[in-house]
């Protein structure tokens, strides 16, 4: 069996400066244009059924606004009619109205169950477009950047998304990537039909999703790992033993204090208390549903069993064993059983993450003993702390459906993903300790598949403490980066440049001879922001209702 390699990223040194100062907010304004919409965006609300964090990453932070890397300031978005509009600024005050290019032959508003209409240009004569209700059309463009004025027309359709209702556990969703490949019957005929339809299933939103330019790899990062799960017609057979396979319930659920144990069961609908028999012993426990041993075993330590009991509620067996030992952490309720799942109580994670404290440092302690450790809890800000730590970058290969390279990217926090060349994989942004760093992927270079192409200094720990963020993005030259918060307020973060005028460095005495400038726009509008593109020239914020432009290049 072939195993994936573990791969790290290499960071290049000489893109980092250690010497960085911090931003100096810059008072200098931001021309600011403002486009109203002839219609409203087709926003799609979350329902009452779309209630987890997936959710909430999927559809509730959903950018409705789409920029065209092939053609750089030409921006799409598609209103509640079903339009996609195109705006292409050629010169900021002779601005037009967003015009159609497409208008999708579906009415989105008959649709409850709808999802968000997604654009992707997948060159610069060819887009994909999803309508969000299960049909995904391929569209021939033409030269957009050599006829702005033609609309677009549809080529085929080429698929329908049917929703699969599964008994997951856990949230009781799960996340379906659906890998297409489309190609021509033959060189004359203009029909297309597809060969090949591959499906990954997780459990979390992938960050990022990119398939390499010439088709032959896909690149995820994600909080929890995907797998395939359908390989062409195969395994379409086995496709549902190997689904119950991975989607088995846990036999129990069981929790852990200081003092005591509880125990959960699931029991069979119409279960009463005569159907259940529970025995303790000091170090043994046997638990009999409706005639039928449901567990036995050693326990991994003595429990007093006068005070031990278990009652039913909401159609659960709840068993409480009171531990003989107070304080001993069990790291198993029966010993070598493996049927059953432990549930981490919060507080009990901060307990243990305050006892090892004392181990983590920025740098050696020579004298463990001394009164004072060099780090605690009190000295760490709330925006140092990092709640998906074991994400991963992984490469998988599109003949054998293996993950050909893995990357544990630990507390390296995914922040955005940008197009730096279209003909390219969309470059990444992770944290890396107090900066952010951009990755340029290189799927024809299988000993070093990531390259380190840029740096925006200390971004990684800024953008952290702006607790209202909603969208992160950069310009494709790296020359700034931005966030914008949920509403009005817009950030701008330039690279270092040349002073016009002499600065010094009080503490150090030496002479700074460059500055890295913060911006802050505030937009007219008190609407909710669905949309955010950089370019190297502007950025784009989308509205319910308008389209703002602001100038960020203000050279030219």
């Amino acid at each position: 069996m072939e195993v994936a390699a573990n791969c790290s990223l290499r960071v290049k040194r000489p893109l980092l400066d250690p010497r960085f100062e911090g931003y100096k907010l810059s008072l200098e304004p931001l021309p600011c244009y403002q486009l109203e919409l002839d219609a409203a965006v087709a926003e799609v609300k979350l329902r009452d059924d779309q209630y987890t964090l997936e959710h909430m990453h999927a559809f509730g932070m959903y950018n409705y606004l789409h920029s065209d890397s092939w053609y750089q300031d030409s921006v799409y978005y598609i209103d509640n009619l079903g339009r996609v509009m195109n705006l292409t600024v050629m010169l900021d005050t002779a601005l037009g109205k967003p015009r159609e290019v497409f208008r999708l032959p579906t009415d989105l508003t008959t649709y409850d169950n709808r999802l968000c209409a997604s654009i992707h240009f997948t060159s610069s004569t060819w887009v994909t477009l999803s309508d969000g209700t299960g049909r995904l059309y391929l569209i021939g463009t033409g030269e957009r950047g050599n006829s702005a004025s033609e609309k677009w027309e549809i080529t085929t359709l080429l698929l329908r998304i049917e929703k699969e209702e599964l008994d997951m556990k856990g949230s009781g969703f799960y996340v379906s990537l659906e890998w297409v490949t489309i190609s021509k019957k033959n060189k004359d005929s203009k029909k297309y039909e597809i060969i090949k339809c591959d499906t990954l299933r997780g459990k979390s939103v992938p960050h990022y999703a990119a398939i390499e330019p010439d088709g032959k790899g896909l690149m995820i990062v994600s909080y929890k790992s995907f797998t395939f799960v359908h390989v062409g017609q195969d395994l379409e057979e086995n496709k549902n033993d190997n689904l119950s396979e991975k989607i088995k319930e846990p036999l129990y659920y069981w929790q852990q204090t200081e003092d005591d144990l509880t125990v959960t069961i699931q029991l069979p609908e119409g279960s009463s208390k005569e159907d259940i028999q529970v025995q303790f012993l000091p170090d043994h426990i046997n638990i009999v549903l409706k005639g039928q041993r449901f567990l036995e075993g050693n326990l991994y330590s003595s429990i007093d069993q006068d005070s031990s009991t278990w009652m039913i509620k909401d159609n659960s067996l709840e068993i409480f064993l009171t531990k003989k030992n107070e304080g001993l952490t069990w790291p198993e309720l029966v010993v070598g059983d493996k049927q059953g799942e432990f549930i981490r109580d919060s507080a009990q994670c901060a307990a243990i993450a305050e006892r090892l404290m004392h181990l983590t440092s920025e740098e050696l302690n020579p004298n463990p003993d001394k009164e004072k450790p060099p780090c605690n809890a009190q000295e760490l800000e709330e925006c140092d702390i990092f709640f998906e730590e074991s994400s991963s970058l992984c490469r998988f290969d599109g003949i054998t459906l293996k993950t050909t390279h893995v990357v544990n990217l630990g507390s390296n926090q995914y922040l955005f993903s940008v197009i730096v060349d279209p003909k390219e994989m969309p470059c990444f942004c992770l944290r890396h300790d107090v900066d952010a760093l951009l990755w340029q992927p290189h799927s024809s270079k299988q000993d070093d598949m990531w390259e380190h192409i840029a740096t925006f200094n200390a971004l990684g720990y800024v953008q952290a403490s702006k607790r209202d963020k909603k969208f992160f993005a950069c310009a494709p030259n790296y020359s700034y980066a931005a966030l914008c918060e949920c509403l009005r307020r817009v950030f701008i973060y330039r690279q270092p440049t040349p002073m016009s005028t002499v600065l010094y460095n009080r503490k150090e005495g030496r002479q700074v001879g460059q500055v890295a400038k913060q911006q802050v726009a505030s937009l007219e509008t008190n609407d909710p922001i669905l949309g955010f593109q950089a370019t190297n020239e502007r950025l784009f914020v989308l509205t319910t209702k308008n389209l703002f432009l602001i100038k960020v290049n203000t050279e030219n």
